[in-house]
Order: C-alpha cells, then structure tokens, then sequence
C-alpha cells in the first residue's frame, strides 16, 4: 500500500505540474499562449477557459473523495492532451514535439492507475460491512 501511494503522489505531483504550467499562462492570457493559439488556428478566447477548466481537474483530482469527479477530471484532462496532440500533428509540427505528449500520456496514466490501485487496497483493508 505504501509503495502505491508514493507512486501515485509523485504520478499526481508530475501532473499537476504539467498541467498547471499550462494552465496559468492561458488563464494570464499570456503572449505565447496567445501565439501558440493563434499557429493551432483556436480562437485565443479558448485559452482563460481552457486553463481554468484544467486547474478546476487539478483540485478535484488532488481533493479528498469525491471519485466521480476525479473520473471526470482524468477524462477532462486526458482529451485536453489528445487535443492538443491532434491539433499539433494537424498543422504540421515537427514528430519530435510528440514526445513531450506521450510523457504526458504516461503521468496521467500512471496517476490514474495508482489512484485506483490506492482505492482497491483501502477497500480491501477496510472490515467487511454487515447489513442490518
């Protein structure tokens, strides 16, 4: 148990600071997030709500409880990437930009994976309930 939670902290730390790094320049309206929007072809009005709509997955995956938010945050999370994936190979971007998208692949996986791992082994280590 303890090794998965360690896994998952650092999966999750990893997160959130890829995500959050860009997260703040599109809520900032930040010039390069405004260039970048701009090569992609996005209206540059997509970035504040972009951004918030990654940092408000950010706190429902690092909040106590709530699993179906975090569901929904890992989804929310994951196709912002495919997205951005997509969109980058769409406008003939260089093939080595795509590492950068299968490491972030690999953390929301891995944070994924340990969540759920995390949740099986507290829900094994915890008495069986008996029904009145």
């Amino acid at each position: 148990m303890k090794k998965t939670k360690v896994m998952y902290w650092i999966f999750t730390a990893l997160l959130v600071a890829l995500m959050g790094i860009g997260a703040i320049p599109d809520i900032l309206y930040a010039s390069d997030a405004v260039a970048l929007f701009a090569h992609l072809g996005y209206p540059s009005y997509l970035l504040p709500f972009l951004g918030v709509a990654k940092l408000l997955g950010l706190v429902a995956i690092l909040i106590p409880g709530f699993p179906r938010m975090k569901e929904w945050a890992y989804a929310g999370l994951t196709f912002d990437l495919v997205g951005a994936m997509y969109s980058s190979i769409a406008v003939g971007d260089p093939v080595g930009g795509l590492a950068f998208f299968i490491i972030g692949f690999v953390i929301i996986g891995g944070s994924y994976v340990c969540y759920h791992r995390k949740q099986r082994a507290a829900s094994l280590s915890q008495p069986p309930r008996l029904a009145a």
